[in-house]
């Protein structure tokens, strides 16, 4: 593992334990040329995805890109980056045992955004706006409109 601060690639492992749900190994790492200390995560990969875009290009996919739009839908809301980290992993779970590696983002959108519906309504709808391409106050207005329950005729 090459050292992020000196570029040696000599480093020792100090200290490793389970992360993200049993999912993940973290590692604590030292470097032996420079003593900078760093931490490193360990994941299964079971097949090598490749995310097919709305205009037909084709790229390969990157947790960390769907890890940084989550985080920003959650961006100060009341949820634990434990479970953040758990839902992440589940949904590249759920996308590697799909059985195709070509995956739509269409689907891995809607997969998110089905995610997000269960554990936070606003990081749902602050998801939505950029996947759905919001463009006015009245697309917000219209989507939010489907998340409320229908209103009940009063009887009397």
């Amino acid at each position: 593992m090459r050292c992020p601060f000196c570029g040696d690639l000599e480093t020792q492992v100090k200290d490793s334990r389970p992360a993200e749900d049993h999912t993940a190994i973290r590692r604590r790492r030292q470097c032996t040329a420079c003593g900078g200390r760093f931490t490193t995560f360990e994941r299964v990969q079971l097949r090598d995805l490749v995310v097919i875009k709305a205009d037909g290009r084709r790229e390969a996919f990157d947790r960390d890109k769907l890890t940084r739009s989550i985080r920003i839908a959650m961006q100060k809301r009341p949820i634990e980056p434990d479970r953040i980290d758990q839902m992440i992993s589940g949904i590249v779970r759920r996308l590697e045992t799909m059985g195709d590696t070509d995956i739509p983002s269409k689907t891995i959108g809607e997969i998110v955004m089905d995610a997000l519906a269960r554990i936070d309504t606003v990081a749902y709808v602050r998801f939505a706006s950029v996947y759905k391409n919001f463009q006015a106050a009245d697309d917000f207005e219209e989507f939010v409109a489907q998340l409320r329950p229908p209103v009940q005729p009063e009887k009397g």
